[in-house]
């Protein structure tokens, strides 16, 4: 088996409305790749939030009681603490800088996974900007394959990434928060293992393993690579959502 991971060159800096499928199809021409069947596009949360319009100032927010509390709680501004609440069903764990939340997508994460960092409004104005997670990210894959799909006539997969803490170990790393045309679990329950052993308890994450892998092109500060074209996927495409990759709260030992 050989993966491939090519990042794709160029993409310009995308703002409210831009056509980010069309921005993804001249960037393919610019890295000379032409779609094939099973081929998949691993594009950062960030600038599908943006195409969406997803930013928020936080001079148009105003704190709850709750908000208020909970900043003093974590030293973190009340405005913001109020914009991670709208986006979370339940606070988790808090301590001194640090919110953990349920996000209102069903996973676990660190603030409600809002960003500040590389945000700007039209005007280049980065001071008091926050970013929000797409809306429905499967929504947000599944529109834009369907884009691709059109324009080059192959089957092919869509994958939306972003930066997570693990509860056992230190590091963010590459995940998956929406997916369209690729599986995001692989049950590998009664297949043979190499001593021709059924399998027990075997799931694979492919979804979140490849959403590290091309984590590791994109980087993860000042890079500017958003967006990684994947080729040799070792799984069949199928219609595949974050909801499969979501552990059932009565299954999680962490709450």
């Amino acid at each position: 088996m050989t993966l491939t991971l090519t990042p794709l060159p160029d993409i310009p800096m995308v703002k409210a409305g831009d056509d980010l499928g069309a921005l993804l199809l001249q960037a393919l021409e610019r890295a000379q790749i032409r779609l094939k069947d099973g081929d998949i596009l691993v594009l950062a949360q960030k600038i599908v939030s943006k195409a969406e319009g997803r930013m928020i100032s936080l001079s148009g927010i105003v704190p709850s009681q709750r908000a208020i509390e909970l900043a003093q709680e974590t030293g973190k501004d009340p405005r913001l603490v109020e914009a991670i609440l709208s986006e979370s069903r339940e606070v988790l764990r808090t301590r001194p800088g640090t919110i953990i939340v349920e996000h209102r997508l069903g996973f676990v994460c660190a603030s409600a996974g809002i960003d500040h960092s590389n945000v700007s409004d039209e005007d280049g104005e980065s001071e008091g900007w926050l970013l929000l997670l797409p809306e429905d990210p499967d929504a947000s894959a599944r529109a834009i394959r369907q884009q691709l799909e059109q324009a080059s006539g192959a089957r092919l997969g869509v994958l939306i990434i972003d930066s997570h803490g693990r509860a056992w170990r230190l590091g963010t790393v590459g995940t998956t928060i929406g997916l369209s045309g690729l599986p995001g679990l692989v049950d590998l329950r009664g297949q043979p293992d190499l001593f021709g052993n059924p399998l027990q308890i075997t799931m694979v994450g492919a979804a979140d393993e490849l959403a590290a892998a091309a984590s590791l092109v994109m980087g993860q500060a000042a890079e500017g690579t958003p967006a990684v074209h994947v080729r040799g996927f070792p799984y069949p495409l199928r219609e595949g959502s974050l909801g499969e990759l979501l552990r059932r709260r009565e299954e999680d030992l962490f709450r």
